[in-house]
């Protein structure tokens, strides 16, 4: 197959792609035969190698995304790969190491479950890594996200404590080992006691059990409140998570793992006296690429931990993938490789 077409070629090239045609179950994930997408200019096409699958592509495939979600769609919030086309005053070679994520990938425009995917050149991160690339796939939507909601929504630094609410989360994980490294105490929560050694392992430091309400544990190891807290589960818990906060630290709402979005009835005088309270939801950009090289050093090092659930070979097991993400009972990242 041609790793460049151009739109005038007679004959295009063709790529193996999963199509989600209308929404459904499992079998709405279909593998097709499709055109190899035409690089606009500004845009880059990368040969992929690997890519997350996440809870949001299958909200996708099920036909409760946002109504800018349009099909037939190829799937796809995240990737990584080489470059396999751009533009010459673009910075990036054929052949380079790439990761990408987001921006309206798979939503608005098709994404990474495919051999090749078509995005802007903005949101390309590149880098050079030895790591496997079940590893390297693992990582930009899920370090992207737990980095821009410490960095941007905590503004954590060395020595603070960090609330974690929902940290047996890909983001939660994440988050953990890269407030660690970072040199921050975390509390962390599960709703399992026999998930408590994940978060040890991830370098947690006071694993919390979660029965709907943390704030009185926190209060117990810290009596004043924490610096800073991530907020995973959503707004079925955001009041008990601002009580655990300490006059003038942050409450940064990033996930709603438990599906509530919003508040009935809402109130701004539900947020204690003197508690921050923000969101995020970043982009590529705001994993800047020295940053992600940073992180890679880190895991290659063995200073960071990948929390990677399993590892899926080929397009042909994207349901399986979906399928674990949906069920929920095995915890971590899910990564499908294509192999050459």
């Amino acid at each position: 197959m041609s790793q460049s077409t151009a739109a005038g070629d007679a004959v295009q090239a063709m790529m193996r792609a999963v199509v989600v045609t209308r929404p459904g179950g499992l079998g709405a994930l279909e593998i097709k035969e499709v055109p190899v997408p035409v690089r606009e200019r500004g845009w880059v096409r990368i040969r992929v190698k690997a890519f997350g699958v996440n809870e949001s592509e299958v909200t996708t495939r099920k036909g409760e995304s946002d109504p800018e979600v349009t099909y037939p769609r190829i799937p796809g919030i995240e990737g990584v790969g080489v470059v396999d086309e751009a533009d010459e005053d673009s910075g990036l070679r054929p052949g380079q190491q790439v990761a990408t994520m987001m921006g309206g990938m798979g939503r608005t425009y098709d994404g990474a479950y495919a051999q090749y995917v078509s995005v802007p050149a903005a949101q390309v991160i590149p880098f050079e890594t030895g790591l496997p690339w079940d590893v390297v796939g693992a990582l930009p939507e899920m370090f992207q996200t737990a980095y821009g909601s410490l960095t941007t929504g905590l503004d954590l630094r060395a020595g603070q404590t960090l609330l974690i609410r929902g940290g047996t989360s890909t983001v939660g994980l994440s988050a953990a080992t890269l407030a660690k490294d970072l040199g921050a105490t975390v509390l962390s929560t599960t709703r399992s006691p026999d998930r408590t050694g994940e978060l040890r392992d991830a370098g947690v430091d006071h694993p919390l059990i979660d029965n709907g309400t943390v704030a009185d544990q926190v209060r117990e190891l810290m009596p004043d409140g924490v610096d800073a807290a991530l907020e995973l589960v959503g707004c079925s818990v955001l009041a008990d998570t601002l009580r655990t906060v300490r006059r003038h630290g942050t409450v940064c709402f990033t996930g709603a793992l438990a599906g509530q979005w919003s508040i009935n009835d809402f109130t701004p005088f539900m947020i204690p006296v003197g508690v921050r309270l923000t969101s995020y939801a970043g982009e590529a950009a705001d994993l800047p690429a020295d940053v992600f090289a940073r992180q890679l050093e880190a895991v290659a090092e063995g200073r960071l931990r990948v929390p990677v659930a399993k590892v899926y070979h080929g397009l042909e097991q994207v349901q399986d993938a979906q399928d674990d993400v949906e069920s929920g009972t095995t915890p971590g990242k899910h990564v499908v490789v294509l192999d050459d």
